[in-house]
Order: structure tokens, then C-alpha cells, then sequence
């Protein structure tokens, strides 16, 4: 399927890794401009770029500009450099995000809470805020943020990123209906446990509390954590990524205010 989007151009937040990085290589295979952000400048950013570039098609060209979401300042520096270089953004994936302060609900300062706020959902606000102009200019646009099966079934140790996730898509649904009249569309997915570097410290938590492999970790986790993931492991990233290239597409004109789980059955409730 054509997804229409040749030289349209798309910022991928935490574009380095996981999710983002496999959304990235399917963006440039439909022949967008992808703009790959990370927090930090590196090794890390340099190497998805050229991975990534391995992939393009359609003259689609790949870029790498680092900017740390929690930081107000950087994120509009970013958006800045961007219109000036690039005329601005069609496509924005944010998919940078973290696990934050996990542990006792009584235990959690608000510090802990802050450092997760500043994360994921001020970092989504900032995002937002920054690059809705440059899409009202360019009149058309497609914001996917990722959102989490925490906001439905949450977890008793991760309560900030929990409610963070939950806010995500209230925060998505609430842009969804400002500016649909201008053709930009805002939806988020829903993934569990996913490989992702998140879900790798995780298993190597567990593994290491429980002096087993990782592989083993995994099994373990998968049973007695997430006993309702039907497919009994762990997603891929490019699985959650062919979903958001789609929604991130022409194709997708009809799919607003949307949060699309992707979780392999992890989510109980058949309406969760």
C-alpha cells in the first residue's frame, strides 16, 4: 500500500532506538524526509542515522539534530532550526519517553513524579506546542504519540508513568478536535511490552533478581506479569511501527482522535 507521503518531512523523537527507529526506516521507504531526535548528540544518533539511510527510497533523505524534551528551550531551538532548514514538518512521531521512578506508591517523592512529568507528558506537550504551528503552515499534518497499556491496566509499581500515559491520550484527543479543520490529525498507539531499551532494563532487573538468563526472564515475566499477552512474548518494534507509518499517511485521513493498542492481547478488557 502507497502511503502518499514522498517528500513530506517527519521528526521522530527518540528516534535512535526501538519503536522509533523502525517507524523511521518505513518512513523513508515511503520517501518521507525523516528528522531522527534523541536526547544527546553521539555515537548512538550517528549510527540510526546510517542505518536508517540504508533504507531510503524515493530520494528521501535522513537528518539527525539532538534536543532533551524536558528541557523547554531546546525543544523550541529544535523546531527553529528545523523550519529554517527544512520548511517545517509534516509528520510528528514522539516516541521518546521513560519508565521513570518505579517502586511503592508511599515510597514515591514528588521528585519521582516530577522526573516522569518532565518526560512523558510535558515532553509531549512541548512537542506539540512547538510543531502544530509549522504543520497549520505547511496545512497538513499527522502527530502520533505513544501512549502505553499502563493507561488501561495499570501497573502497582509504576504509578507516575501510568498516569502520564493516561494523560497522553487525553492530551491527544483534546488536539484532535482544535485543529482536524485544518487537516492535522493526532492519535496515539498503545503498545506492551515491546523490545524496546526500556523493556531490555526491565528483563535485566529481572534476570538479575532472579539469577537467570534473560531469555529466561522473559518467559518468566511474560507468565506471571503479563499473563494475557496471547502471543506469549514480547512485540517488535517494526510490529508497532507498521502501524504508525500507516496512521502517519494519507491513507489514514479518516483516523483522528484514535488510541490504536498494539499489545499482542496484554490489555484484559475487551474495551480498555
Amino acid at each position: 500500500m502507497e502511503l502518499h507521503i514522498k517528500g513530506k518531512t517527519a521528526l521522530v523523537t527518540g528516534g535512535d532506538s526501538g519503536i522509533g527507529i523502525e517507524t523511521a526506516k518505513y518512513l523513508v521507504r515511503e520517501g518521507a524526509h525523516v528528522i531522527l531526535s534523541d536526547k544527546e548528540a553521539g555515537k548512538e544518533l550517528n549510527e540510526a542515522k546510517a542505518e536508517v539511510e540504508k533504507e531510503c527510497q524515493m530520494g528521501a533523505k535522513v537528518f539527525a539534530m539532538a534536543a532533551d524534551l524536558a528541557n523547554n528551550n531546546a525543544v523550541v531551538k529544535m523546531a527553529k532550526q528545523i523550519e529554517e532548514q527544512h520548511g517545517g514538518v509534516h509528520i510528528v512521531f514522539h516516541s521518546a519517553g521513560a519508565r521513570g521512578a518505579a517502586d511503592d506508591f508511599l515510597k514515591l517523592t514528588d521528585d519521582d513524579w516530577m522526573q516522569t512529568i518532565e518526560i512523558d507528558l510535558l515532553g509531549a506537550v512541548r512537542v506539540a506546542r512547538a510543531f502544530i504551528p509549522q504543520m497549520l503552515k505547511n496545512k497538513w499534518g499527522r502527530m502520533i504519540m505513544v501512549a502505553s497499556e499502563n493507561a488501561f491496566q495499570p501497573y502497582e509499581k509504576e504509578s507516575p508513568y501510568n498516569a502520564c500515559k493516561a494523560a497522553v491520550i487525553n492530551l491527544s484527543k483534546c488536539l484532535s478536535r482544535s485543529y482536524s479543520e485544518e487537516n492535522i490529525l493526532f492519535n496515539c498507539i498503545s503498545p506492551a511490552f515491546v523490545k524496546t531499551p526500556m523493556t531490555d532494563a526491565m528483563m535485566e532487573e529481572v534476570a538479575e533478581e532472579r539469577n537467570v538468563s534473560l531469555d529466561e526472564a522473559e518467559k518468566w515475566f511474560v507468565k506471571n506479569k503479563r499473563p494475557h499477552i496471547a502471543m506469549e512474548r514480547r512485540g517488535k518494534p517494526e510490529e508497532v511501527a507498521a502501524m504508525v507509518a500507516f496512521l502517519c499517511s494519507e491513507q489514514a485521513s479518516y483516523i483522528n482522535g484514535a488510541n490504536i493498542r498494539i499489545d499482542g492481547g496484554a490489555v484484559e478488557s475487551a474495551f480498555g
